[in-house]
């Protein structure tokens, strides 16, 4: 039996949820002069591209971009490829589905080698059952689901136009 696909975010939605996101951001890095916003390959840094447009339109914030890429099936068996020095610096870590946690903790993970200043965590969708104590700090939205649904990020180019339950 085919799952049934369900629309819970469109492209206007998820643009005011994003802006409501910035804004967040915007509101608890304040005290900030830079914001390091690290995206998650592939979709989530889509989402982080997004946050730091914005940011950087409603804020006097420095912004500095990076993507970094987990093999979501083998998350010990990545280097994490930053070349920017963290130390002593707000870091903002960004993914488009908390869904375990696992991605989230492995990326974390890789940044724990830096003294950073401090680190935050934002996703675009928050699912209730973690198997990992992730918590993220900025939710666009929040879903209960049940462990066999799915949350699928549909983008097109550098924009994120759907979200679907399957």
């Amino acid at each position: 039996m085919k799952k049934k696909r369900v629309l819970i975010l469109d492209k206007e939605r998820i643009d005011f949820k994003l802006r409501r996101m910035a804004y967040e951001i915007w509101e608890r890095n304040s005290e900030e002069k830079e914001l390091v916003v690290i995206g998650i390959q592939s979709t989530g840094s889509i989402v982080a591209a997004s946050l730091a447009a914005l940011l950087k339109k409603i804020s006097p914030l420095k912004i500095t971009l990076i993507d970094v890429t987990i093999n979501k099936k083998s998350p010990l068996d990545f280097v994490f490829g930053i070349e920017e020095n963290l130390n002593g610096r707000a870091v903002l870590m960004v993914d488009d589905v908390a869904n375990s946690g696992k991605t989230l903790m492995y990326a974390l993970n890789g940044i724990l080698a830096y003294d950073l200043k401090k680190v935050m965590v934002a996703v675009l969708v928050d699912r209730k059952h973690k198997s990992f104590p992730i918590a993220a700090d900025i939710v666009g939205h929040s879903v209960a689901t049940t462990l066999q649904d799915h949350i699928e990020v549909e983008a097109t180019g550098k924009k994120i136009t759907a979200v679907y339950l399957e």
